[in-house]
């Protein structure tokens, strides 16, 4: 699903694939629907702060496989790729913890190039076995 690059649709997105996580059998307060909206909370921020380009909105698709469940947050910006390593943050900053949240909860997550037009995607899975 597409989603205007603003906070209100990172808040659209995270509830999105909250309620289709229910719908297929991960209530609300489940482990799952708990942790990859979180994960799409923190994707859909970084997309809208570092992936944003005026006039461009940003990419949610959510799978289910039987073991695993994904996230894909796609924006349009090729030159700002996240780094796959967690980085430390001095204890005071602000801001910059997204992805050290998405490498804890997320079993596996990295970066690829966006398949349907210029930008990069941003996925993170969450195995269930």
């Amino acid at each position: 699903m597409r989603f205007t690059s603003s906070r209100h649709g990172a808040r659209l997105a995270r509830r999105l694939v909250s309620q289709r996580l229910d719908a297929w059998g991960y209530p609300y307060d489940s482990r799952a629907n708990e942790t990859l909206t979180l994960i799409t909370a923190e994707l859909a921020a970084n997309a809208i702060r570092h992936g944003h380009v005026p006039g461009r909105d940003f990419l949610v698709r959510l799978t289910e496989t039987a073991a695993t469940l994904r996230v894909e947050v796609s924006d349009t910006r090729t030159e700002r790729v996240p780094p796959l390593t967690a980085q430390e943050l001095p204890d005071r900053a602000e801001s910059g913890r997204g992805l050290l949240i998405v490498a804890h909860l997320a079993t596996r997550w990295a970066v690829s190039p966006r398949v349907s037009g210029p930008g990069k995607t941003v996925w993170a899975e969450l195995h269930l076995r």
